[in-house]
């Protein structure tokens, strides 16, 4: 297939797509007495509302020998509190025919549901009292310390690209918590206690240490007095300030060898680069998105169209960059060699430097830049039509100290990355210096 006139035809798809784009929702905001912030972002095409409730605390901020506290908590909150018993919360959801679940990450803990407007009520009670009255028993902690500790195994331990990720964002966060693993380290894990959570719920779960978002076909109004019955009786609790993870400019090259039971060789490579909040100025992060999406974005990108599709040598090309973080994000890329052609990891790396180098030396062309900004703005038109992807993101932003109304602006910022823009985030942060590189080989079990 001829991958450039493909994407050129999806471009020309698009455009009609992206000059109706529907203007941004009504969105309001308000804080309560006790310092809970509420996003609320109206949207009334369906019958249907989710409630995320985002605490500003994840993985980066568990004090030494007690990572995976966040992620443990965060279990422990459907383990009972003076309203319900363990479980009893989501067995009242499902019953509701709602959708619930939670999940932690390095600077966020966030608990969601997605239910029928009339329902919100519900939801609301069930967390206000989860965030503020949870039991935290030593008798309910340890079997659930078990099953952690099993969840720990199946992904990261025995999963050979959990394993790998795991100790490349080690290696790459010589000076940064965001090095330490969100589930925790095992041996961790086996020392953490009911104590330690009660302590990390009281200093943590306050309500002016939360932002409540709700999107979906409701008003200002009706969230306002909801939120206020349920969660404005919640009282106030002083704040633990979050420090922002920063990482050494210039760490070094490192390296680290991992030998796997996988079919073919992997090469995995990580850039340190800064966040939206760490960035000198926001066009340098929309231009490392641009860069991302040109390298590995689409099977038209450059690494997969000349080393997977091209040369075969690449069997899989992945590239990946979030820039919501509270401090200094990755900017990585992750190969699988083909097993049709192979060839060694430190050649596949050489390769790989020969297109970064590429762009480093000649910007993108205006046509090839339209197509990748293109595709990027399309997907978050595409987000808009799911509540939870919106409030994800709107969750996501308030949370690492950005605003909501960032999500609105995201198009016009696109629109302003230039190829040069390009070029120099490639020239300034594409560099050994800033590299970590895990080589991920066979197993070899006779050894």
């Amino acid at each position: 297939m001829d991958t450039q006139r493909s994407g050129t035809l999806l471009i020309a798809w698009l455009l009609p797509l992206l000059a109706l784009a529907e203007p941004a929702q009504p969105t309001h905001q308000f804080t309560l007495d006790n310092g809970l912030k509420v996003v609320v972002r109206e949207d009334h095409r369906a019958p249907v509302v989710t409630s995320q409730l985002w605490f500003k605390v994840g993985s980066a901020d568990e004090p030494p020998g007690q990572s995976g506290l966040s992620h443990a908590l965060e279990h422990m909150l459907f383990k009972g509190s003076s309203k319900v018993c363990a479980g009893e919360a989501a067995s009242i959801l499902e019953n509701l025919g709602a959708s619930q679940n939670a999940f932690t990450d390095k600077d966020v803990t966030a608990y969601y549901q997605t239910l029928q407007p009339h329902q919100l009520g519900v939801a609301f009670e069930l967390m206000a009292d989860m965030m503020s009255t949870a039991r935290l028993r030593a008798e309910d902690f340890l079997p659930e310390r078990a099953v952690i500790q099993e969840e720990r195994r199946l992904r990261v331990d025995d999963d050979f690209n959990g394993r790998a990720q795991e100790r490349l964002a080690s290696l790459a966060h010589p000076a940064s918590s965001y090095g330490v693993p969100i589930i925790g380290w095992m041996h961790d894990l086996q020392r953490l206690s009911a104590a330690d959570l009660r302590q990390w719920y009281q200093a943590r779960y306050a309500p002016g240490n939360a932002t409540l978002v709700v999107v979906g076909d409701v008003t200002q109004n009706t969230v306002k007095t909801l939120a206020e019955r349920y969660f404005g009786v919640l009282p106030a609790r002083p704040l633990v300030e979050s420090r922002t993870p920063l990482e050494l400019a210039e760490p070094g090259e490192r390296k680290i060898i991992l030998h796997q039971p996988i079919a073919a060789p992997r090469l995995m490579m990580a850039f340190n680069v800064p966040s939206l909040m760490t960035a000198d100025q926001r066009k340098t992060v929309h231009a490392l998105r641009l860069l991302n999406a040109l390298l590995a974005g689409s099977n038209s990108a450059r690494l997969r169209k000349r080393l997977q599709f091209g040369e075969r040598v690449f069997s899989a090309t992945l590239s990946d960059y979030n820039a919501l973080y509270r401090g200094d994000s990755l900017f990585t890329l992750d190969v699988e060699i083909s097993t049709q052609h192979p060839i060694s990891l430190d050649d596949a790396q050489t390769r790989i430097w020969t297109v970064l180098d590429d762009i480093k030396a000649t910007p993108p062309t205006r046509d090839e830049l339209e197509r990748v900004r293109t595709l990027l703005i399309a997907k978050q038109l595409y987000d808009r039509d799911a509540i939870e992807q919106q409030a994800d993101r709107l969750g996501s932003l308030e949370s690492i100290g950005a605003s909501w109304r960032d999500l609105d602006n995201e198009v016009d910022e696109l629109n302003q990355v230039t190829p040069e823009d390009i070029q120099h985030v490639a020239v300034t942060y594409l560099t050994r210096q800033r590299l970590s590189v895990a080589h991920v080989l066979v197993e070899n079990r006779h050894e």
